[in-house]
This record gives structure tokens, C-alpha cells and sequence, in this order.
């Protein structure tokens, strides 16, 4: 049981570096076509991989495609549109470390947003929020108590991501992961297809440029990386995967130093860790609270 424990977390580990390292891909891909097209083709390619997988390794169960599920996986691609959508937009303007760091904010909402929806919360959620809260200050704001057009965006979608990982725990409970999952991927894609036509102008040039960052972005991130997660959560408590999880804002830090050469300040990078410390604040009391339960 540890061992496969030990296998969840690497699972885990993986999918972390994977989500965390697509922040470069999506913000060199969008240097040749806009955030439309890269979701929309994106998401494409991780329901191809969905389907795929799906094919090899559960041919037997199938897809389900009752009302639940379709609903259920319309909303939550819904919400994975609009997420993704204030994401990618607001990578045209900040870095990829920044962005990193501010969608890892879902980890600290969530617990919270629960509270609205049964869920209990504890008072290390709220220390855990006041860190990060702290940390995106320091990240974000400047003296003149502005915060700078890109980080802005990806801050509203990081309140997205809040709503969708709390769809996905609503709607997962008793749907199968896979169809839920390749019925999200196909309403985001043709969510961001006719916008697309409106407010971008690509060529198959442009697409044939991007082409490797969209495959990063769609096979790796959308597809393997979920699968990753859904068979890790087997054997991994939710709050101890949350907490590995949060490490793809530190591995998006590092992929942005290492190939696109960002830089933090000394204020930015205190901002980074609080938020990094506050993530981890907020899973950990959660994760000691359910072991304390079992014993």
C-alpha cells in the first residue's frame, strides 16, 4: 500500500512538472497565433488523447453519454473556458513564473469557495489565504497600488479554476472521470473556435509554427498529465495531492528561467515563496486533520 502510495505522488510529482513547464509552451506558442486558436486546438488534441486512452486501456467500460454526463461535462467545460481563456490571455502580458504562481491561488480558494456549497473549511484554510493574499501583494501590486494588466487576468482565472475543480469534485462522485472529461475538452475547443474567426487572424502558417507548443500543451498538459492525476487520486489523498500539486507554480518559476530567461525581483520572489507557503498551509492542515480522523 506504500509503495503504490509512493507511485501516486510521483504520478503526481509528474503531472506538477507537466502543468507547470506548459506556462513556457503557452506563452512561446501564442508568439505565432492568438489564445483562441491555441485553446481551441489545444483542447482538441487532449480529446483525441482522452479518446485514445480511453480505446487502449478501458475499452471494455466505454464512454457514458447520459444527460448527467453531458451537463455535467458542458458545465465544467464551461468553466474550463473561461479559466483558460483569462489565462492565456493574460500570458500576452506577464511572465510565465508570475502566471505560475498566481493560477496556483485555486489551491488556497477552494477549501474556501467550499464553504458555500456544505463544504466545511478550517482555520488553516484562512491563514493559508492570508499568506498567499500576502504573497500575490508582493508579486503583483505596485506602489501605486495598481496590478499590471496580465497578472489582473490571470488572477480571475485562477477565481475560474476555483469554480471548475469544485464542478469536477460535484460532478466526478458518481460520473465516469473520462467521458466528463472528453465532453469538456470538445465544449472548450468549440467554445474558443468562433472567436477564433472573430478577434484573431491565423493562417496555417502561423498553426504550422505552433504546432509543437500546442502538442506540449494539448497531449502532455490536457491529456497525459490529467490522466496522471485521475489515476494518482487512486491512491493519493486529496489534500496531500493538492499539496504536490502546488508545486507547478515553482517548476513554471524555473521553466520561465531557464528558457525564456525571466527574472524575479527580491520582492517578487518573497511574494512567490508566501504564496507557495500559504498553498501548502492550507492542504497541510487539511491532510493532518483527515489522518488524525483515521487514527
Amino acid at each position: 500500500m506504500k509503495s503504490r502510495s509512493t507511485h501516486g505522488d510521483l504520478m503526481m510529482l509528474l503531472a506538477a512538472f507537466i502543468w507547470g513547464t506548459t506556462f513556457v509552451a503557452q506563452r512561446i506558442g501564442m508568439n505565432y497565433i492568438g489564445p483562441f486558436a491555441f485553446n481551441a486546438l489545444r483542447f482538441l488534441m487532449g480529446a483525441f488523447v482522452v479518446l485514445l486512452f480511453k480505446g487502449v486501456f478501458y475499452r471494455k467500460d466505454g464512454f457514458v453519454f447520459n444527460k448527467a454526463h453531458i451537463t455535467g461535462g458542458f458545465f465544467m467545460g464551461l468553466a474550463l473556458f473561461t479559466a483558460i481563456t483569462f489565462q492565456q490571455w493574460g500570458l500576452v502580458y506577464t511572465t510565465a513564473g508570475k502566471a505560475g504562481f498566481i493560477t496556483g491561488l485555486y489551491v488556497v480558494f477552494v477549501p474556501i469557495a467550499g464553504m458555500f456549497v456544505g463544504k466545511k473549511s478550517v482555520a488553516g484554510h484562512f491563514a493559508g489565504a492570508l499568506l498567499a493574499l500576502v504573497g500575490l501583494y508582493l508579486l503583483s501590486i505596485k506602489a501605486d497600488f495598481n496590478m499590471e494588466k496580465g497578472d489582473f487576468l490571470v488572477f480571475l482565472g485562477s477565481l475560474c479554476w476555483t469554480v471548475h475543480v469544485l464542478l469536477i469534485d460535484s460532478y466526478t462522485t458518481h460520473g465516469d472521470p473520462f467521458s466528463l472529461s472528453l465532453i469538456q475538452f470538445l465544449t472548450t475547443s468549440l467554445l474558443s473556435l468562433p472567436l477564433v474567426f472573430v478577434f484573431e487572424h491565423t493562417g496555417l502558417s502561423n498553426i504550422k509554427n505552433a504546432m509543437v507548443y500546442v502538442l506540449y500543451a494539448g497531449v502532455l498538459s490536457s491529456g497525459v498529465a490529467y490522466t496522471l492525476q485521475v489515476v494518482a487520486q487512486k491512491f493519493t489523498h486529496h489534500s496531500h495531492a493538492a499539496i504536490i500539486l502546488s508545486l507547478e507554480s515553482v517548476f513554471a518559476a524555473l521553466a520561465g528561467y531557464v528558457m525564456l530567461s525571466e527574472r524575479f525581483t527580491g520582492r517578487e520572489i518573497t511574494g512567490g515563496v508566501l504564496m507557495v507557503v500559504g498553498m501548502i498551509v492550507s492542504q497541510l492542515h487539511t491532510s493532518l486533520t483527515d489522518k488524525q480522523k483515521r487514527v
